[in-house]
């Protein structure tokens, strides 16, 4: 009876066996039939890739997933080596799975505390290549919300997920040769800041192609399969080293390395490009991403190049500059932020910063998305719209108490930040010393409206206040466009629209989708009152207000801001060549202590300035000193205000304000 038993028990084990064994044969053979060629598993991006070039046409940033396809037999035989000999010792001999590693992942697991099919996964290099493919399953926005939820649905580490990942593992063995399941693992493979496949990576971190990198540089990137966001060497490249040096040590021991070759790898660990190194134009890189069309930029499906306006030379010396101040000179702890915008004078954007983390990706932009009110650094346009109604630099305006009435609000009596009055004084020392009560009678005089037109044919606006605080920057503006204002003062007196892309196209492409996006627009001020108006603000910088920004042996014109209780601090200016706007403030609105638009921004300005015009030959600023007036002039009326006597008539109207009145009238 025992023995009948056992022989009817080892029928049904060794049927059984039989049975499983021809369906798991069956699901195999199916498997193999209905996998693709291997060409179509090479890239299996849901989307593109955006490269951005800056104006000498480098690379400096990339977003979206790069992909360049290579084979085992075109990359480095080092990094080759360097994946087997991490990732699956026994690739070349086993048939697709290894009941050993899984066997010995499985008592790890256990060990550490862990279900058996928790944490290490025993998986072979043809697992996670069907892993990667997701078992042939692509992406489809219509099922999974995000690539993220795609990706981690295909991770999933269930027993089920396991047979399926197997079976698929062992059609690939028997549908592809070795070499064929190790190019799609090699472009498939995700290593971090956005590199899809190993030439992306090596093209990412070394700036040279897969071909040709060293044992070291193979090994860094090897060492990026185990977590390529923790060991990205752009994030903390002594972490990288440490895994790279891991990974040079198992070649070594499987026989890929000699000792000499060992020996020397150790020795020079792998070292950044210096694009990598830089970091840099994170903030402008963004916002490239934001002006170009969402198609063609944040959801293409596409490989996109983007040629820009990018300054390196100019962004790390604005990113310097931020540093030495907020080390040296304030406190530590302080939640200070800091935005700088340079441009061209035709509003073509060098460098950019959004905050004090400059090499970030995806952060808050203050130089673009935050409005803050531009006190003092929007006065210029008030001096600009009364020198274009025929004004002159030299003509007297009193600086003393005065009290307006504001329907609906009350009285209004403006103060000097000084809280004194210096009496008679010429609109270039008004501007000069960012007397408050000559701007805001200069206004009224000229008409808040003709001062609007002004500032709105200048980009700022359009909700600018309407009541006297105008003339007081009460009115909100982003550092982006009061620099791009200032850049219309340095070009002559024409508008412009700041702008970063000079071409789009699609990689490979010859004819480009989009060409340049911004440049110089229609004039607002005639040139003669523009180049009295830089006269006049470059006396703010030899002599005023904006002293700490003077350049030596480079002539400099710019405005100091600071507004109410110091909630935000202005400096911008610019060179014969390049105009940059410096804005500090805290982001919740916190006053700043001990802060004007004079001192850190300025300083900041003058830091910066100093590197970018450094070994540069001066260039003069297109300014015009005012013709002198003479005793009989003085004595005619140039005294104007609610308390001046012989008050003027009318002044000459022309320009773009005649042009204004005409189209109206």
């Amino acid at each position: 009876m025992i023995s009948g038993i056992t022989r009817f028990i080892l029928g049904l084990f060794w049927r059984g066996a039989l049975i499983t064994f021809i369906l798991l044969g069956g699901a195999v053979l199916l498997t193999a039939i209905s996998l693709p060629p291997v060409a179509d598993q090479l890239d299996g991006r849901a989307r593109g890739s955006v490269t951005l070039l800056d104006r000498n046409g480098e690379v400096f940033a990339w977003r979206g997933d790069q992909y360049t396809i290579v084979s085992e037999q075109t990359v480095s035989p080092h990094l080759r080596n360097a994946v087997v000999a991490t990732e699956d010792r026994r690739f070349y001999r086993h048939i697709g799975v290894s009941p050993r590693g899984i066997a010995s992942a499985i008592r790890i697991n256990l060990r550490e505390g862990r279900g058996p099919l928790s944490g290490h996964g025993g998986s072979t290099i043809t697992q996670q290549t069907a892993k990667l493919l997701c078992l042939g399953t692509p992406f489809d926005p219509d099922v999974w919300k995000s690539e993220a939820a795609y990706e981690a649905d295909c991770r999933q580490g269930s027993l089920w997920r396991k047979i399926s990942e197997a079976v698929y593992a062992l059609g690939m063995e028997l549908r592809y040769t070795k070499g064929d399941i190790l190019t799609i693992y090699l472009n498939r493979a995700f290593l971090g800041a956005g590199a899809r496949g190993v030439e992306a990576a090596s093209q990412r971190y070394f700036g040279k192609p897969a071909a040709t990198v060293t044992p070291s540089e193979a090994a860094m990137i090897a060492g990026l399969l185990v977590a390529p966001t923790r060991y990205a060497p752009t994030n903390d490249l002594e972490r990288s080293r440490d895994r790279a040096a891991t990974v040079l040590r198992l070649m070594a021991d499987q026989g890929y390395l000699s000792e000499t070759e060992y020996a020397l790898a150790t020795a020079n660990p792998a070292s950044l490009s210096r694009t990598a190194q830089a970091k840099a134009g994170g903030y402008f890189a963004d916002w490239m991403m934001a002006q170009g069309p969402e198609f063609l930029t944040r959801k293409t499906t596409e490989d996109v190049l983007i040629t820009t306006t990018f300054d390196p030379k100019i962004q790390k010396a604005a990113e310097a500059a931020v540093d030495t101040v907020f080390i040296n000179k304030v406190s530590k702890g302080s939640k200070a932020q800091v935005a700088i915008v340079v441009m061209s004078a035709d509003g073509a954007v060098r460098a950019m910063v959004g905050g004090r983390q400059t090499g970030v990706t995806g952060g808050f932009n203050r130089a673009i998305h935050a409005k803050r009110q531009m006190g003092s650094a929007f006065k210029p346009f008030v001096y600009a719209a009364a020198l274009d109604l025929g004004r002159s630099p030299l003509d007297i305006i009193i600086d003393e108490p005065i009290t307006l009435t504001i329907p609906g609000s009350g009285t209004w009596s403006p103060r000097n930040y000084t809280k004194e009055f210096k009496g008679p004084v010429t609109l270039t020392q008004a501007l000069r010393d960012s007397l408050n009560i000559p701007a805001v009678k200069l206004s009224e005089s000229v008409g808040r409206d003709v001062v609007r037109t002004v500032a709105t044919g200048f980009g700022l606006g359009p909700d600018l206040a309407q009541g006297p605080a105008l003339a007081l920057g009460a009115s909100e503006g982003t550092l982006l466009d009061l620099t791009a204002a200032y850049a219309g003062l340095l070009n002559g007196g024409s508008s412009v629209a700041s702008y970063g892309v000079l071409d789009l196209r699609f990689v490979g492409d010859d004819d480009p989708l989009v060409g340049q996006t911004g440049g110089i627009g229609e004039r607002v001020l005639t040139q003669k009152a523009t180049e009295e108006l830089i006269y006049m603000m470059h006396d703010v910088v030899e002599n005023g207000t904006g002293a700490r920004a003077r350049l030596d042996g480079h002539p400099a014109a710019g405005k100091t801001g600071t507004t109410q209780a110091a909630r935000d601090a202005w400096f911008v200016g610019f060179t014969a060549e390049y105009v940059a706007g410096v804005w500090m403030g805290y982001d919740d609105n916190t006053p700043l202590t001990g802060v004007t638009g004079g001192g850190l921004p300025a300083e900041i300005w003058h830091d910066m300035m100093a590197s970018v015009t450094q070994g540069t030959q001066s260039v003069p600023l297109p300014m015009r000193a005012p013709t002198q007036k003479t005793p009989e002039q003085l004595d005619g009326g140039t005294l104007f205000g609610p308390s001046a006597p012989n008050a003027p008539q009318e002044p000459k109207v022309d320009g773009f304000i005649r042009r204004l009145i005409d189209g109206l009238f």
